[in-house]
């Protein structure tokens, strides 16, 4: 393994911009928008053709904020900030359940159509609210990214909240990384604010603090994905289940966070975990991020653990290049070359654009579609918005 020079840096930065300009931000601009009924339509066919017309609420927020974002970064494009206005007037007013908690999906009208236990929505339209407040000067729009990250905040953390999804008790990763990542988009977009009676800086010293205490199992070297409420494992299919991209994803949050602090203990705890889950996730026989472990190696019982998604590839990438701009260290630049090279083989469309999300183990397309409830204008524009800016 060598390093990067800096041209080689530079290079690919300059690769995931145009990527990002010149491929899947027009894909999106194009096939998402609903400019009759406003908002964005996330399931698409592989040449971008409407599959479905329900609305993935989460998407709302998430759209938004990564078109408000480019805004407020890239360039001050009128489209971008057009298309994000489209999602957030569409989110505020048909995504909100009187009750303030938001739907997981509506129809296209807006119409509800299912409220889930968990409150992930609320944490995106907490980042796009900011986001575009920031674009836009307009003080309301604060108001709502605070209103919705204390909602994320309060039914993620306040005991018998959200109903207990079974009777065995237990707690997952998930809220933790997600309450860090909201925080620190609020926070680079309003400031350190207080929200829930902490600053944004506070709740990631938190999330950190838990994922250390009770995830990160050096015994292991592995990251738990749920864990019973004292931290133990919990010697069931679900208590012993790995997913290394989750576990990556939250290693490049705290790598983000232990740059801006310039805070070594953060950058060794988020080094350790992209260590260990890499050494758990790349597949070694085929390559790619496999989906699902079991922490004692024994088989998994979700039928799509083998299976190579687009998201978990989009963290790596981000994980990798990231700790090697932090350490030097041609060990990550190795393990970024290998993440970046498989993804662009097997995840890309040259005709059409973007990438598949669902790919077999070998890495051939499971699926053709370009987006779903769970797939759009987020993770991968995120990864390539992110790496064009890594070392600058």
């Amino acid at each position: 393994m060598t390093a990067y020079s800096a041209s080689e840096m530079a290079g690919l930065r300059d690769f995931y911009g145009r990527t990002l300009l010149e491929d899947v931000a027009p894909f999106w601009l194009k096939n998402a928008l609903d400019r009759e009924h406003g908002g964005f339509i996330t399931s698409l066919d592989r040449d971008g053709s409407v599959l479905d017309t329900d609305k993935a609420v989460w998407f709302q927020g998430r759209c938004s904020w990564m078109f408000a974002t480019m805004y407020n970064t890239i360039e001050k494009r009128p489209e971008w900030l057009e298309a994000a206005r489209s999602g957030e007037a569409f989110m505020t007013k048909h995504c909100f359940a009187p009750d303030g908690k938001m739907y997981f999906t509506v129809t296209r009208e807006g119409k509800p159509l299912r409220m889930r236990r968990y409150v992930y929505s609320e944490s995106f339209a907490a980042i796009a609210y900011a986001a575009l407040s920031k674009a836009t000067g307009d003080a309301a729009l604060a108001e709502r990214a605070k209103a919705a990250f204390a909602t994320y905040l309060r039914y993620s953390f306040t005991p018998g909240l959200i109903p207990a999804k079974a009777e065995r008790p237990g707690k997952g990763l998930a809220p933790f990384m997600i309450a860090m990542v909201t925080a620190q988009e609020v926070r680079a977009n309003l400031g350190d604010i207080t929200v829930e009676g902490a600053s944004c800086s506070q709740w990631i010293d938190r999330a950190v603090a838990e994922i250390r205490k009770d995830f990160m199992k050096p015994e292991l070297q592995a990251v738990m994905e749920c864990v019973a409420p004292d931290g133990s494992i919990i010697d069931h299919f679900d208590g012993r289940i790995l997913n290394p991209g989750h576990a990556i994803e939250a290693a490049w949050f705290i790598l983000h966070e232990a740059k801006l602090r310039g805070d070594e203990g953060l950058k060794k705890t988020g080094l350790t975990i992209l260590d260990w889950m890499w050494e758990w996730g790349w597949d070694k026989e085929f390559g790619g991020i496999l989906y699902f472990r079991d922490v004692h190696g024994k088989p998994v019982q979700e039928y799509w653990q083998d299976m190579k998604f687009w998201w978990p590839h989009n963290e790596a990438v981000i994980a990798t290049m990231l700790a090697f701009e932090m350490t030097g260290d041609a060990k990550y630049a190795g393990w970024h070359k290998l993440v970046h090279d498989w993804s662009f083989k097997h995840f890309s469309d040259p005709e059409f654009g973007e990438w598949y999300g669902y790919l077999h183990r070998d890495g051939t397309p499971s699926v053709r579609l370009k987006g779903n409830m769970w797939k759009g204008f987020f993770h991968y524009p995120r990864m390539l918005w992110y790496c064009s800016r890594v070392g600058l």
